[in-house]
């Protein structure tokens, strides 16, 4: 059933009738489609695709009316994934050639949003791309990035120019880690239009240079960013201002997200849906009024109607274009227009109608919305509040309202986030019960008066303003600190079907509360809770078998999680920039739960080196762990200080068991540091007569000292399929001919960053390699790598066989990097 109408086997429909069955079953199909398109590995051949728009006229021929529902719905479906293809195809066209990726280029354009402040003092941007006046000739215009992001280092006090300025960067195709959970730059760059990504070298203005339509919007958009900040700057809660009145949260700390992640309230400082809707509710509101005071008769309801539906678009309009357009904005000024439409027209439709047009209207404008969480989020959230609201035969008061839309939100979005990787906080039930009407009803009223205060009086009012700015954020600040900090325990962990379970249960009483449905549904809710809550022993991990290990791709460091049974052992945690970046918070701790991993019974830190031993207080923080093992005691033990943990161990000589791996240890007897401090670790299956070789950071001495150690036979003496993660990613200190004459793996794997400044593996070593017949791989082209022990063989599985078109596609290979 789609619009409220159903079918019956004989039912016979006038023209009018079949029209108003047909539009949605089509236009849902087209939404369909573009959604289709993210499921595929490859791109479909659009033009085909787009060729089922000549088989719609063949439709008039057939009598059925049910038929032909199914066959249009086939053909938009086709007509939507085509559309998406072909808007993706576009996209990867635009890219970097090879020998211009790591030299200084020279573009012309605009800065295309809000600059903000980045770490290493530097300012990072969006750069759109007017031209490339050192393109070479070979290169059509149609195939250069017209969108690049940038990072200017060391810019101090610099500002970048408004309008049109040309730029000295050194630029590179997009490239994030890849591993199978996590977030992925990749993806991002790919979602927001961006070509190639690099660093600024020069600025210079282009005066008299033209700057167009977009050009000019960005200008007055970062001189509106300016002008916010020169009268609200001093604020004690700047950074919320900015945040709510033109969308600029690059001023909010790690501090702010925090507790909003903490709270569930991010979508409070992203301007989506609730503050379009505000705007259009206190327009709508306003110009309502001021029509209805002219003298009667002078003008008439349906003017009436069309003047608030218009004045309301543009109110909406302009605080969208103030809050930079951005994804969620466009979105919800999309979800405005169309449901304006229908409260003008008052039509009389199932309200499911207008939701369908939206999606398709979002889907037709960004075909790449699939992308964003924002855009499940949002129409989900959008569904479950018409699912439980529509048809409703009893009205409500606005608190039960709002208790029912919080309870509807939070049950039917949890099964939703996870599928993100995401917690569904139950402290957001409360912070929003107070955040999301304090916001509406006082925040942002006060925010849009104070601000017209303010710029009518040329400034001489903002002090005063601020004081009151300041009070009614201050006190919701309050409130999500306080919700923040409640000693509220997490929500017992279950499965996907549990929780659609969950959710379907729970909308279904809030939807239809009888009185035998309502205490059953809530019976079964909290003898669930209750059990989760009280009998909450520490989950045991996952069980695998055969045994595996995962080498991610952590960029320019190293970490390898094996698993053998129920048992996990944990090799290395990935670099950390504090403040900047942590493989712990990025890759280690999204994989290890989407794993299963519950506890880590040993975890190994080959060295102390930041690239190997990165984000160990946050590992520690979300796992226990059994045994910690390390080269170098002491400088892990002071990562740690003044966290409780395990005692720390230096890397044993006996071997030990994991499951049905045999661990061998080794570390230099001298008294060494640094890289020639690491524990190696040899993981040695017997069924399958294979092992993986793990050597941390060692080089030539250490490496001379291994071979000549009597004791070890398992390393000299071994015949079966060996797999080395070569040592120091492939540095040129490292894999001496003798060690790699000897080790003689069948395959070797380098963990190094994408074209980084090291330039890891060096190519004397990657030669090396080559002479005894080592396959490479490379976790900057791969990115992660899994071996699985079977008794036939490990089997390797590089995460590029199963990545996404926009990653394992024409024009984005990543062949090119697995020898440099």
């Amino acid at each position: 059933m789609i619009g409220g109408q159903g079918l019956s086997r004989n039912t016979q429909f006038s023209p009018k009738a079949e029209r108003s069955l047909l539009c949605p079953a089509g236009v849902f199909a087209f939404s369909c489609g573009v959604i289709l398109l993210y499921r595929f590995s490859v791109l479909p051949p659009y033009p085909w695709l787009f060729s089922s728009l000549f088989a719609i006229p063949l439709l008039l021929k057939l009598k059925t009316a049910r038929f032909r529902v199914v066959v249009l719905a086939v053909l938009w479906l086709a007509v939507g994934l085509g559309w998406a293809t072909w808007n993706a195809d576009t996209r990867l066209e635009k890219q970097l050639t090879p020998l211009e990726e790591g030299v200084p280029l020279t573009v012309f354009g605009y800065v295309c949003d809000l600059p903000q402040p980045g770490n290493f003092n530097s300012v990072r941007f969006n750069f759109c791309v007017n031209g490339w006046p050192e393109a070479p000739d070979s290169v059509e215009d149609g195939a250069r990035p017209d969108k690049i992001r940038l990072a200017w280092y060391g810019s101090g006090e610099k500002v970048l120019p408004i309008g049109s300025i040309a730029l000295q960067a050194v630029l590179k195709r997009p490239h994030g880690s890849l591993n199978n959970v996590g977030f992925r730059y990749e993806d991002w760059l790919f979602r927001q239009g961006v070509n190639a990504t690099g660093s600024v070298r020069e600025v210079a203005e282009l005066p008299g240079a033209s700057c167009g339509l977009a050009c000019t919007y960005h200008a007055w958009h970062r001189e509106m960013a300016s002008t916010v900040e020169r009268f609200f700057g001093d604020a004690e809660h700047y950074a919320l201002i900015a945040s709510l009145l033109i969308g600029n949260r690059g001023h909010l700390s790690a501090d702010h997200w925090q507790i909003l992640k903490a709270t569930g309230t991010i979508h409070l400082v992203a301007i989506s849906g609730l503050h379009l809707g505000l705007v259009a509710l206190i327009s709508g509101l306003v110009i309502r009024r001021f029509l209805l005071m002219l003298p009667p008769g002078s003008i008439s309801e349906s003017a009436i109607r069309s003047t608030v539906y218009f004045a309301v678009l543009i109110a909406c309009l302009f605080y969208a274009l103030l809050a930079g357009m951005t994804v969620p904005t466009r979105r919800a000024l999309i979800m405005v227009v169309v449901g304006g439409w229908f409260l003008l027209k008052a039509r009389e439709v199932s309200p499911w109608w207008p939701f369908v047009i939206a999606m398709a209207g979002v889907l037709l404008l960004d075909p790449f919305a699939p992308l964003d969480q924002g855009f499940w989020l949002s129409f989900s959230a959008v569904a479950l509040l018409i699912w439980v609201f529509a048809n409703r035969l009893a009205g409500m008061g606005w608190l039960s309202g709002l208790l029912l839309a919080q309870c509807a939100v939070f049950v039917g979005l949890w099964p939703v986030l996870q599928s993100f990787d995401q917690t569904q906080p139950l402290a957001g039930v409360l912070a929003n019960l107070v955040a999301i009407p304090w916001v509406s009803f006082v925040v942002m009223p006060v925010l849009f008066a104070g601000t017209v205060l303010v710029m009518v009086s040329g400034g001489f009012l903002t002090v005063h303003v601020i004081q009151i700015f300041d009070a009614a954020l201050g006190m919701l600040w309050a409130l999500l600190q306080g919700v923040a900090a409640l000693p509220v325990e997490p929500l017992p962990s279950a499965s996907q079907t549990v929780l659609v379970v969950f959710a379907v249960v729970a909308l279904l009483l809030l939807r239809f509360p009888s009185r035998s449905f309502r205490a059953l549904s809530v019976t079964a809710v909290l003898a669930w809770l209750g059990v989760g809550w009280l009998n909450n022993p520490e989950p045991e991990n996952r069980s695998v078998d055969p045994p595996e290990v995962h080498i991610w791709d952590v960029g320019q460091g190293l970490s390898v999680l094996v698993r053998s049974g129920k048992q996990v052992l944990l090799y290395d945690t990935g670099p950390e920039v504090k403040g900047v970046y942590s493989a712990a918070e990025s890759v280690l701790l999204p994989n290890l739960k989407a794993l299963g991993v519950n506890r880590i019974d040993h975890l190994v830190v080959s060295h102390g080196d930041s690239d190997h031993s990165g984000g160990l207080d946050r590992l520690l923080d979300e796992f226990s762990v059994g045994v910690i093992t390390t080269g170098e005691p002491e400088v892990v033990q002071n990562k740690l200080e003044g966290q409780p943990v395990t005692p720390i161990q230096l890397c044993p000589r006996l071997p030990q068991m994991l499951g049905s791996l045999q661990l061998n240890f080794w570390r230099s007897r001298l008294p060494r540091s640094g890289n020639d401090a690491s524990c190696v670790l040899r993981l040695f299956h017997r069924e399958s007569g294979a092992d993986v070789l793990l050597a941390g950071d060692i080089g030539h001495e250490v490496e001379a000292e291994m071979l000549a150690d009597p004791g070890l036979t398992w390393l000299l003496a071994f015949t079966g399929h060996r797999i080395l993660v070569a040592p120091h990613h492939g540095s040129k200190t490292s894999s001496s001919m003798q060690w790699v004459s000897a080790v003689k793996p069948n395959r070797v794997i380098y963990t190094a960053g994408y074209r980084h400044r090291y330039g890891h593996p060096h190519q004397s070593v990657v030669s090396r390699y080559e002479q005894v017949g080592a396959i490479p791989l490379n976790t900057a082209c791969s990115g992660q790598v899994s071996v699985r022990f079977a008794a036939e063989g490990p089997k390797i599985i590089e995460s590029t066989q199963h990545a996404p078109f926009w990653i394992a596609g024409p024009g984005l290979t990543r062949d090119q990097c697995k020898i440099p």
